[in-house]
């Protein structure tokens, strides 16, 4: 059973690399297509049998991995590398999540959507703890690193809203 949605960023270029589909259910490049990932959501059913997307650790069970891609090179908000995540693919992600969201009837929330630094700072004695992505959105320089999660299931949340009907 799919319980939660967590987002990452690749640290990595604009487009996925095999590697790295290997370790998200869905990647996002720089203009907004969504690529799938080597695993099925349902593949983090079970994470005992190895067969698992392996996104978040100590919380991929029952987690869907989404990965912007980019943010290569990121030291800081002052230096975020040659592969800033763009405004086009961040908001293709949060289009994306929110039809997950209804997909696997999850509601919007600080447990079911949250980036793996949420994830890592409310799980400290997991390998996701001190975990960086998403601490800075380049489209969105104005939003604090603590503020990232609600601003993410802010945008999930309207662009749920906005695919009714």
């Amino acid at each position: 059973m799919v319980k939660r949605i967590v987002l990452h960023w690749s640290a990595g270029r604009y487009y996925p690399s095999e590697f790295e589909k290997k370790y998200y259910h869905y990647l996002i490049d720089v203009e907004g297509n969504v690529y799938q990932g080597d695993f099925l959501p349902e593949d983090n059913e079970n994470c005992c049998d190895g067969h698992y997307a392996a996104h978040t650790g100590g919380g991929n069970t029952g987690a869907i991995g989404v990965c912007l891609c980019g943010m290569y090179g990121y030291k800081s908000s002052i230096n975020c590398g040659d592969f800033p995540i763009s405004k086009v693919q961040f908001e293709a992600a949060m289009k994306f999540v929110a039809q997950l969201t209804q997909k696997y009837k999850l509601n919007v929330t600080p447990l079911t959507v949250l980036t793996h630094y949420e994830f890592g700072k409310n799980n400290p004695k997991t390998t996701s703890f001190g975990k960086i992505d998403i601490t800075y959105l380049p489209a969105y320089p104005w939003v604090a690193k603590d503020d990232i999660g609600n601003f993410i299931r802010s945008k999930v949340r309207w662009y749920k809203e906005n695919l009714r009907g």
